[in-house]
């Protein structure tokens, strides 16, 4: 028979179960869990009652796991495993220090390393890990206590909090320039989107007043470093951030065939930016607390 919501886990028969498999025998079990062999096989007995299937077969001493055996001792194992490691993440956490800080590619260059030395002015003892990825982490398979994460404010069901804007400057090599009389003449040249998907190009013809059905070749990138090469080798046009766009535009590299305020009036809910992404949970722990307290004080437009 199944497991109804109603019956209780026999947990204590599953850690029987596991050392049985591990040892090969109930006497390894008895031994490894500190009680009679009897006991081992009166809980197995009992596990297999529950679940309506033989676990194990007896060859003398030594016992052998049947195929259900061995499926769910995989299971059993993935459950341990996740149990042991909330253990010791509880454990960890009474006291930790150690935050580990997941960010942007663009924000960490940019904006974020230059200015982990305030924070350390602030809890000198933290034990500050960064990693870098574009896609939104999995806060507890990757080990994240937060991220800052480029968007546009919605990350449910995660606390979200803009930390600064990052208007965009519609760029392109200047061979692709001579193609662009008027914006409209974007609907047959090939744009450049950012990997996350969005509604940042659609929101910008709209703007631009750009109508009719496009004949290109879009193409999709994953961060913003691969988005300004792909514009400078001509492949398309491209959205690069102010402080690329001032560099590119300066060198001669890259052109505004629009002009480089032409994205300026854009409604501020159509702009792009770095937002703190945490779980609320997460705000409990001191360190981390501090760490996002210090990052939505800081003036990052300076």
């Amino acid at each position: 028979m199944s497991l109804l919501p109603s019956q209780p886990l026999p947990l204590n028969a599953l850690r029987v179960f596991h050392a049985v498999v591990r040892g090969r025998s109930f006497r390894a079990a008895s031994e490894a869990l500190r009680v009679s062999p009897q006991a081992v096989s009166q809980q197995i007995r009992q596990l297999e009652e529950t679940l309506g299937v033989a676990l194990f077969t007896r060859q003398g001493r030594a016992v052998e796991p049947t195929e259900a055996a061995i499926l769910l001792s995989h299971f059993i194992d993935a459950g341990f495993a996740e149990i042991e490691e909330g253990l010791r993440r509880v454990t960890r956490n009474a006291h930790r220090q150690r935050i580990n800080v997941n960010a942007s590619p663009y924000f960490a260059q940019h904006f974020l390393l230059d200015r982990f030395a305030r924070f350390r002015e602030i809890l000198p003892d933290a034990d500050l890990r960064l990693t870098t990825m574009v896609d939104m982490p999995d806060f507890a398979a990757d080990d994240v206590d937060v991220t800052i994460q480029w968007g546009f404010g919605s990350f449910p069901p995660h606390e979200a909090t803009l930390l600064v804007r990052d208007p965009k400057v519609l760029c392109c090599a200047p061979a692709v320039a001579e193609r662009l009389q008027s914006p409209q003449d974007l609907v047959g040249v090939p744009l450049l989107h950012t990997a996350i998907p969005g509604t940042l190009w659609p929101d910008i013809l709209r703007h631009l007043g750009v109508e009719g059905d496009s004949k290109r070749a879009d193409m999709r990138l994953q961060d913003a470093a691969t988005m300004r090469r792909a514009t400078l080798a001509g492949l398309g046009v491209g959205l690069l951030s102010h402080r690329d766009a001032t560099e590119d535009l300066a060198s001669g590299a890259l052109v505004a065939p629009f002009g480089a305020e032409a994205l300026a009036n854009l409604p501020p809910e159509q702009v792009p930016g770095f937002y703190l992404v945490v779980p609320r949970s997460h705000r409990r722990v001191r360190a981390i607390r501090s760490f996002c307290d210090w990052i939505t004080r800081e003036d990052w437009d300076r």
